[in-house]
């Protein structure tokens, strides 16, 4: 049975550009690659297909490419034996000449292309009024020959020649490291190179998307209305993943109306300031003459997993509501001093802490654990926020849902129980996933249950969900 255009993966990411002034790239996953020179821009789209073929036949499936052209735009699916199949072609508007109608644009059915033998009748040659061809990046060979010119319009095109700005020596197509994990990575070890396998691509491409430098600060916002549906490991593993693979300046900030708990699972520094001592201090820590290593003697930092956690007021006396403009001047200090802040919440979704929070948030990250009532917490979560419209409303749309299977089923070590606990976490994930922009599954780990959190400390199938948890994040950056 093939591959329908909807199952193929969206990863490498994959763009074929082909420009009017004669040349042409694809870039994979980031990485350009020049494409050889051609005679006309078919053959440049010609030339770009035959090096994402390379692409899907290393990869030994079917991959998708965004192809842009000075005729428009779509998406392909390319397959390794050289079968194009077009999800989407969009013509660019015409150019008009002086004193020509306006002619719209036609709309284009996604289609199927196959390498085909040229036709045997010349094709007609096309009116200055021709609709553009809808498919204009068939292979070669399932193209239209077009008609010779004349001699007279041969000597009427001046020669051309491109600019030596436009190519260097130096660039050159990136190599696929060989394997490193599993048996394939075994057998490079002992002297065969052998090709990452599917699982291992994934992840590479999870690590590449969470190692990146965005410009300006983010800020990810941890929320469920109901106590106990892991916000807090959230907060941590979120913030050590993405502090570890991209170097990015990371703080964890207990936006709890009450006493939070952040404080009690991750490692405290040598003082005890919290947010409050924050804003005291956020005229100094905001002058331009303060040194950026003042930030210290507010934030707690986490030896192994390299980000700092702002804990909240811990004063079991004290009876301090954080405000509003409060939330506004510590993320004012902490944005200028991180570029990464991923915001605990506490259970009230009406406070004006927690609201504001949602104004500075750039993604919704949505916990729940594998439990009905938990579960219904995170889709009146999520809807309080989407009817409130706007800036709310669309971060609910663009949500991630990190879906983490129940502790009971674990504890009891039943085959029966750990399966429900299993299907449970899938029924749940599977009814979010309408509704948000991704849903990720957790596996059970009793390092995420009690005591101070490590990375380091979970077993690797966990370290491998969170890290994919972490990409499904990271992507919206």
């Amino acid at each position: 049975m093939g591959t329908t255009p909807t199952e193929v993966m969206a990863f490498p990411n994959i763009r074929a550009i082909v420009r009017d002034n004669g040349t042409a790239e694809v870039i994979v996953a980031g990485n350009s690659r020049i494409v050889p020179s051609g005679e006309s821009v078919q053959e440049l789209r010609n030339n770009a297909l035959a090096l994402v073929v390379g692409e899907a036949q290393t990869l030994q499936r079917p991959v998708r490419v965004r192809i842009e052209d000075p005729e428009g735009h779509g998406e392909l699916i390319v397959h390794p034996d050289n079968k194009i199949e077009s999800v989407s072609y969009d013509p660019a508007p015409a150019r008009r000449r002086a004193g020509a109608p306006e002619t719209p644009p036609q709309t284009v059915a996604p289609a199927i292309i196959e390498t085909a033998p040229a036709p045997t009748e010349p094709a007609p040659t096309p009116s200055a009024a021709a609709p553009v061809n809808p498919q204009p990046w068939a292979p070669a060979s399932a193209t239209a020959t077009p008609e010779p010119q004349t001699a007279a319009a041969v000597e009427e095109e001046p020669p051309t020649r491109r600019s030596l700005k436009e190519t260097s020596f130096l660039v050159s197509a990136p190599v696929l490291e060989p394997a490193t994990q599993g048996w394939r990575g075994t057998l490079t070890r002992l002297g065969l190179r052998m090709d990452p396998s599917e699982e291992e691509l994934t992840e590479r491409e999870d690590i590449r998307t969470v190692s990146q430098h965005w410009p300006g600060p983010r800020t990810i916002a941890v929320v469920n209305r109901k106590g106990g549906a892991n916000k807090t490991p959230t907060v941590v593993m979120l913030s050590a993943i993405l502090a570890r693979y991209s170097g990015a300046a990371t703080v964890a900030w207990d936006n709890n109306e009450s006493q939070g708990t952040l404080g009690w699972r991750t490692e405290k520094g040598s003082h005890d300031r919290s947010v409050l001592d924050l804003i005291d201090a956020s005229t100094e820590l905001l002058s331009p003459s303060t040194n950026a290593a003042e930030i210290a003697k507010f934030v707690h930092h986490q030896t192994a997993d390299k980000f700092d956690v702002l804990r909240s007021d811990e004063n079991e006396e004290g009876d301090h509501e954080v405000t509003a403009e409060e939330v506004d001047i510590a993320h004012q200090v902490l944005t200028r001093y991180y570029r990464l802040v991923v915001m605990d919440s506490g259970n009230t979704a009406r406070a004006a802490n927690w609201r504001r929070m949602i104004d500075h948030t750039n993604q919704l990250v949505v916990p729940v654990t594998a439990i009905e009532d938990r579960a219904e917490a995170a889709r009146l979560t999520l809807q309080t926020l989407e009817s409130r419209g706007g800036h709310d409303a669309e971060l609910a749309r663009n949500a991630v849902v990190i879906v983490s299977e129940s502790t009971d089923a674990k504890r009891s070590m039943s085959g029966e129980a750990l399966k429900r606990a299993k299907d449970e976490a899938q029924r749940i994930a599977d009814g979010f996933a309408p509704f948000v922009r991704a849903v990720v599954r957790i596996p059970y780990d009793p390092a995420l249950v009690n005591g101070p959190i490590r990375y380091e400390a979970l077993q690797p199938a966990t370290q491998r969900a969170w890290l994919a948890a972490a990409a499904a994040v990271a992507a919206s950056f």
